[in-house]
C-alpha cells in the first residue's frame, strides 16, 4: 500500500487486486474521518482554532474567545485598546475634545490624553468682590500661569491691583514697575501690585499676569503684568504700565489672592490659565 505525502493516509497500489478495494476506501475512509474529527461539531457564530502545534489538531470557539481581545473592552466611541504589561490589552478611554495622545510611563497603559503643548487650560475663575478674593485652590501640575482680569472697579476711585501668593500676608514680597533695576532689595511688602489705579466708574481696563514656573519648589517666584487702567481724572483716557512682582518663598503657588489698594471691589472678573 502507498502513502500520501502530507497526512500518510493509506492508498491501494495500482498493481493491488480489485478486490482489495473495498478494504483500502475503508482504509483510506478511517484515516481521513480521524484527521477531520476535530472539525465536527461547533456552534453558530464560532470559529476554528488551533489546539496544539500538531498537524489538523483544532477546537471550535467563540468569536470572543480569552484569547482574542474581547469585544467589551471598547466601550465608547474613540476608545483604544492599548498595552498594560506583555501580552495584556487593555483599555484607553477616549481623552477630552482638543487633548492629544502623549506618552506616558507612570500611566497603566503608558499612553495618556493631554493638552498640547503650549496650549493654555483654564484652571479656576471667578469675580472680584470686597476687600479681597481669594481663588480656589489650582493645579500645581502646569508649568506657566497666566491670569486675565477684566471689567474690574474699585469702590475707591484710584485704587490699584494688588494681589498675594498662597493668600500669604506676610511681609516677603516686593513690586514695582518693569524699568526697576536695583540690587540688594528687600523683601517688604505684603502684597505686590499688578496694576496702576483705574477710575471708579468704567470698567475698560485689562491685566495680564504671567508667573513662569509656578509650580516648582526649588525657586522664589515672580509675576510680571501688562495693564491698561482707566484714568481716574479724564476717563477717555488711559494709563498703561508693565509691572513685576517678587515672592521669596519656594513652594508652589496653588492660590492667588486679589486685594483693592483702598476699598473694596464692586466688580471684576478673572481667569487663572495653567500652560
Amino acid at each position: 500500500m502507498a502513502n500520501t505525502t502530507n497526512f500518510n493516509w493509506e492508498t491501494p497500489d495500482d498493481t493491488d487486486l480489485v478486490k482489495d478495494g473495498a478494504l483500502a476506501i475503508r482504509t483510506l475512509g478511517s484515516a481521513i474521518d480521524t484527521s477531520l474529527v476535530d472539525l465536527k461539531g461547533g456552534t453558530t457564530g464560532q470559529v476554528l482554532s488551533k489546539t496544539s502545534n500538531t498537524d489538523m489538531d483544532f477546537t471550535w470557539v467563540a468569536q470572543d474567545d480569552s484569547n482574542a481581545i474581547q469585544n467589551a473592552i471598547v466601550d465608547a466611541k474613540g476608545d483604544l485598546i492599548a498595552a498594560s504589561a506583555a501580552d495584556t490589552p487593555a483599555r484607553l478611554a477616549v481623552g477630552a475634545n482638543g487633548t492629544v495622545l502623549t506618552a506616558d510611563s507612570a500611566e497603566a497603559t503608558g499612553l495618556k490624553w493631554a493638552t498640547p503643548a503650549g496650549g493654555w487650560t483654564l484652571l479656576t475663575s471667578g469675580t472680584l468682590s470686597g476687600a479681597t478674593t481669594t481663588t480656589a485652590s489650582f493645579s500645581t501640575s502646569y508649568i506657566d500661569l497666566r491670569v486675565i482680569i477684566t471689567n474690574f472697579l474699585p469702590a475707591t476711585d484710584n485704587a490699584e491691583i494688588q494681589m498675594r501668593f498662597n493668600a500669604d500676608s506676610n511681609a516677603n514680597r516686593h513690586s514695582g514697575a518693569s524699568s526697576f533695576n536695583a540690587s540688594n532689595v528687600a523683601f517688604t511688602q505684603t502684597e505686590v501690585i499688578m496694576a496702576t489705579g483705574n477710575d471708579n466708574s468704567v470698567a475698560s481696563g485689562l491685566i495680564i499676569i504671567d508667573i513662569p514656573s509656578y509650580s516648582n519648589t526649588t525657586t522664589w517666584k515672580i509675576a510680571n503684568s501688562r495693564n491698561i487702567t482707566v484714568n481716574s481724572t479724564t476717563t477717555t483716557s488711559y494709563n498703561v504700565q508693565n509691572r513685576f512682582g517678587a515672592y521669596n518663598q519656594t513652594s508652589a503657588i496653588s492660590s492667588l489672592s486679589f486685594l483693592c489698594s483702598s476699598g473694596n471691589f464692586t466688580s471684576g472678573n478673572y481667569l487663572v490659565y495653567g500652560a
